[in-house]
């Protein structure tokens, strides 16, 4: 007999739902990846300056993390995640109407900050779901981040070439229009467990952080992972303009390689099946090591067509593989706190995006593509040390090593 009292399963149709709106709203802060060349043109930057345009998006998203995420906790999401995206699309049109590179940058802080809206989107789904389906869902639903993530680059890349950077931004704010009426008639609704303030909130999250070892961990390999992703995509518009591919429209270019790396995130599904049946650590051992030889294949045979297709389908799946798992073992911390402990957990995440952004520009004008690929490999290494590290003491680590 069904336990009447058990929830019911989260329907496909509102998974696949929240998996597009989540797609459309992180979007906004990666269109600007393949338009650096355009924008640093338009308004006479260099390669370091453009790339800081990209971290300010990125670390406003980071800000908007401690700001609206742990909202989540406390007003109905339903509505916090309709009030965001009309912000959103505000701060879209101020981008389009940029008239300089300080109001751009201004403009795309806020776009980042306001986009964070998708971190609210993810634990109002883990929320509905039954345990039995949350790894699935979450996966579902990541997937259609990173698919937002990547798909971005095509669009803005495409649409760049043809039509101007501005144009990019003019469109996306009437898509968030669009969306903010379809979240606004279709999404369930879902009021708070707990009545708390914000200051409470802030508070109990940094509770989070000192109880929970599991939390900190997870936030660093997430951090790490989207330092290397990020300084890829960052400078890959540079690297296709230049030896040995010299591309006439490397913002379009880059952009495509977007579909290619989309095939990395059409596996979310299935690497949230995997974490559940193997337990997510045994995921993010497997990621890391993906990820980490996906940039040193791209470090060696990236300067070939061929070998930088494979690299980015391989780095893509690795770090969307340690996503997933990452955020699947933290929903299952503490299911009254989904919204703080994804805070926690994407506030690193978008900071070590800043960074790599930054450090990859930085990298990449002083050595070039093994400069790049040196950032990823890098990060991951240190990843790999902290997931090693993880449950010894000092001198077990150290007895380990030299053993």
């Amino acid at each position: 007999m069904q336990d009447r009292s058990a929830p019911a399963p989260l329907s496909q149709t509102t998974v696949w739902l929240m998996a597009v709106t989540v797609a459309v709203i992180v979007a906004n802060i990666y269109y600007i990846q393949p338009l650096l060349g355009q924008i640093a043109g338009a308004f006479g930057l260099s390669v370091a300056q453009a790339g800081t345009l990209a971290m300010l998006s990125q670390a406003g998203t980071a800000v908007g993390m401690l700001f609206f995420v742990p909202l989540g906790d406390m007003f109905d999401r339903r509505a916090l995640v309709f009030v965001l995206i009309l912000g959103d699309c505000l701060g879209l049109v101020l981008m389009a109407l940029a008239p300089n590179a300080i109001c751009l940058a201004a403009a795309g802080f806020l776009v980042g900050a306001l986009s964070a809206n998708v971190h609210v989107v993810v634990p109002f789904a883990a929320h509905l779901a039954t345990p039995a389906q949350r790894g699935r869902v979450v996966g579902t639903v990541v997937g259609g981040i990173l698919m937002g993530v990547l798909l971005a680059r095509t669009f803005s890349g495409t649409v760049g070439a043809w039509l101007g950077w501005r144009a990019v931004y003019g469109i996306a704010a009437g898509a968030m229009l669009v969306l903010g009426a379809v979240v606004r008639l279709i999404f369930p609704s879902s009021p708070p467990e707990k009545a708390m303030t914000w200051w409470k909130l802030m508070s109990s999250t940094a509770g989070l952080v000192r109880q929970h070892p599991l939390l900190r961990e997870s936030a660093l390999l997430g951090a790490l992972l989207f330092a290397g992703f990020s300084a890829f995509w960052t400078t890959l518009v540079f690297f296709l303009a230049g030896s040995p591919y010299f591309s006439a429209t490397p913002s379009a270019s880059a952009g495509y390689f977007g579909l290619v790396g989309a095939i990395g995130a059409l596996a979310a599904p299935g690497i949230g099946h995997l974490s559940d049946r193997r337990g997510p650590r045994f995921t993010i051992r497997i990621a890391l090591w993906l990820t980490l030889f996906s940039f040193l294949f791209m470090g060696f045979l990236g300067e070939h067509l061929a070998g930088l297709i494979l690299g980015v389908i391989l780095m893509d799946l690795g770090v969307q593989s340690g996503h997933v798992a990452n955020q699947s073992r933290i929903y299952g911390i503490d299911p009254s706190a989904r919204s703080r402990l994804n805070t926690v957990y994407m506030f690193c995440y978008f900071i070590g995006g800043g960074l790599g952004s930054l450090l990859g520009a930085i990298c990449w004008h002083r050595a070039g593509w093994w400069g790049v690929c040196g950032v990823g490999c890098g990060a991951v290494v240190l990843a790999l040390g902290v997931e090693f590290s993880h449950g010894r003491r000092p001198r077990e680590v150290v007895r380990a090593v030299l053993s």
